[in-house]
């Protein structure tokens, strides 16, 4: 495992940097490391949506594309975009050293 820093963006544009070891999820460090804006009320079963978060466009595309029911998660979350993840299903190695994932203003009413 390496270190590597995970970059969460809040509404208020605050910036919380999170060094974090790889094989979690963007969900795990969030959790973790108490980042305000995450519920993640399911735990990380990707059944829920309350994890979403809104990926730098530069990362994105660097990321494992994310599976169909995942999809249809993002779809009932509020504020969701052509960027949306849920942080449950990014899971960190090295090459995501650097991420920055923007926490959204509110999550879905679970």
């Amino acid at each position: 495992m390496s270190l590597i820093t995970v970059h969460f963006i809040h509404p208020d544009e605050r910036v919380e940097s999170v060094q974090t070891d790889t094989g979690l999820t963007v969900m795990e460090v969030a959790r973790e490391a108490g980042v305000s804006g995450i519920l993640a009320e399911c735990g990380g079963g990707a059944i829920c949506s309350t994890c979403h978060v809104h990926v730098a466009q530069d990362w994105y595309h660097r990321l494992t594309p994310p599976e169909a029911t995942e999809g249809m998660l993002l779809e009932l979350a509020p504020g969701h975009d052509a960027y949306s993840r849920l942080s449950c299903q990014i899971e960190l190695d090295a090459t995501h050293d650097g991420i920055s994932v923007r926490v959204p203003e509110c999550q879905s009413d679970y």
